[in-house]
């Protein structure tokens, strides 16, 4: 004997000890090696999806940072174009810088300069320009030197706020250069190139920051780093290089981060988007977590269905049994079908039940007929037509109570016999039956007389109805007996009452104003 089997006989362990033990070793090896294998794939799938996602993000800003940039250029080549007529007007190119400044906000300042440097013309007028000064600056020097568009890297103006400079070279009819038209953007002040960076997405602590060809920071959550040359970032070669990708960096702050990149073309700028990285493996932690308690869960339940395998095969047998003691219950086929018989026992007790369940049913429906239907007619007689009737009220359809009796009944019962007063009955009983519709509840009220219940009708129609089979029966001969006639006494609910009780006790007394005005009519 072995000393693991001499360690088993010592537990003292039965078969479903040595099963659950089996089981429990079972799933614990695999519950290990799955968490792992599942921390693994989740941290790989979570730092695809964010770099993807950042990557998406950095293009969508970079390409409608490129096409407003270049709406910018269009603008102020337009402004050119007009000058380059009117440039010893003074008023007109106050207007024009007037309207590119307020018209659309896109500019914080926009100014005109002669080829001197000079300015000819700006807005705001609060910036009072020495007009007589020649300015300096380098956007207006480089944009004198080139004479052509000019979109600046970001630089510091003479009132010592950092911008990016736009401008547009005018030249008269006969192209000589008389110029520029140029619109500043601050880039700490709130204009819609900011607004256009600053749309936030949120996901999940990314964020995005902005970089000039000289890794000088043109926007920054932080408004503080704005300006700041960015020196320590692992990632700034290969941003720099490619222009577009996804990249695993260590930031200047050394934090690794998860991050997107894209070019805008038109200002040479990097859109950078990206995510801490720690944020991630949080989230694949708290995973971990959640499918440490799912596995955790599903161990028990492993544990527990082992244990109780007796449980499990006893059960279906025990609910079948108990089932049987209860046969009328009205859902008793449905809890006999939602017995699983997973093994043969049970499937065939479980059919046994259900036939003589239907059988049950069938019997008791059977004698349900008889309780609520006159043998004679074959109509529901009171009990049945009580069922009914409430059954439309409690739906809230409207309907009518035709209330029938037959004239002078009593005397063809003295003068043909009870027999014949049967044929008679059975005969108005068919003729009802035929004259009304199929939903219409026919009842026989006692002795001669007849209601109907009409659901879905007001009184016009109840009269209709009522009325068609009054001339059906009047023309109507019965072997032996001749016409019978009938008194008909109408009544609705709920526009008679909304009382039950109240309609129908209308009805009989409009069945009998319709008797004491001479029969064979109706009266409502």
């Amino acid at each position: 004997m072995t000393s693991l089997q001499r360690l088993l006989s010592k537990l003292n362990l039965d078969l479903r000890k040595l099963i659950l033990f089996l089981a429990m070793f079972s799933v614990f090896s695999l519950f290990v090696i799955s968490l792992a294998v599942s921390y693994y794939i989740q941290r790989q799938q979570l730092i695809e999806n964010s770099l993807s996602v950042n990557f998406d993000y950095a293009s969508k800003i970079a390409q409608g940072t490129d096409l407003q940039f270049k709406s910018l250029v269009k603008q102020l080549a337009y402004s050119a174009e007009i000058l380059g007529h009117s440039f010893d007007d003074p008023a007109a190119l106050q207007n024009e810088v007037n309207r590119l400044r307020y018209q659309s906000d896109f500019f914080d300042s926009v100014v005109v300069i002669n080829k001197e440097g000079r300015f000819v013309s700006y807005a705001p007028e609060q910036l009072a320009f020495n007009k007589q000064q020649v300015n300096k600056t380098y956007g207006i020097q480089l944009s004198l030197e080139k004479k052509a568009p000019v979109i600046t890297h970001p630089y510091y103006s003479i009132r010592h706020n950092l911008i990016v400079f736009i401008s547009q070279p005018i030249f008269d009819q006969n192209h000589q250069y008389l110029g520029f038209i140029g619109g500043a953007l601050y880039l700490k002040k709130n204009n819609l190139i900011r607004e256009l960076l600053s749309i936030k997405y949120n996901y999940q602590n990314s964020y995005m920051y902005v970089l000039d060809q000289y890794n000088r920071i043109i926007f920054h959550p932080d408004a503080k780093r704005i300006g700041e040359t960015v020196t320590h970032n692992s990632g700034l070669a290969q941003i720099q290089a490619t222009k577009y990708g996804k990249i695993e960096l260590i930031n200047s702050q050394g934090r690794e981060n998860l991050a997107g990149f894209a070019y805008v073309p038109s200002t040479k700028w990097i859109i950078i988007s990206q995510q801490p990285t720690a944020v991630l493996l949080e989230q694949a932690t708290s995973i971990v977590y959640k499918t440490l308690f799912g596995m955790s869960i599903f161990y028990l339940v492993i544990f527990f269905i082992v244990w109780r395998i007796a449980y499990l095969i006893s059960n279906p047998l025990e609910q079948l049994a108990k089932m049987a003691s209860v046969l009328n219950t009205p859902d008793i086929d449905q809890r006999i079908k939602s017995i699983e018989p997973w093994y043969f026992e049970v499937l065939k007790f479980r059919l046994s039940l259900l036939l003589s369940a239907q059988n049950f049913k069938k019997r008791i429906n059977e004698l349900n007929y008889h309780v609520n239907t006159d043998p004679l007619t074959g109509f529901y007689n009171r009990r049945g037509m009580d069922v009914f009737t409430q059954e439309l009220i409690n739906a809230k359809t409207q309907f009518c109570v035709i209330a029938i009796d037959i004239d002078h009944f009593k005397q063809v019962n003295d003068t043909y016999g009870h027999d014949k007063g049967d044929v008679v009955l059975q005969k108005v009983a068919e003729l009802i039956q035929a004259n009304f519709r199929d939903n219409d509840v026919c009842c026989r009220f006692g002795g001669e007389e007849f209601i109907v219940l009409t659901p879905s009708t007001d009184l016009n129609i109840g009269y209709k109805l009522a009325e068609r089979l009054r001339l059906k029966l009047e023309s109507t001969l019965i072997e032996g007996i001749g016409p019978i006639t009938v008194s008909i006494g109408l009544a609705h609910w709920p526009n008679s009452s909304i009382h039950i009780k109240a309609v129908m006790k209308l009805a009989d007394e409009n069945l009998y104003q319709a008797k004491a005005d001479g029969r064979n009519r109706i009266c409502m």
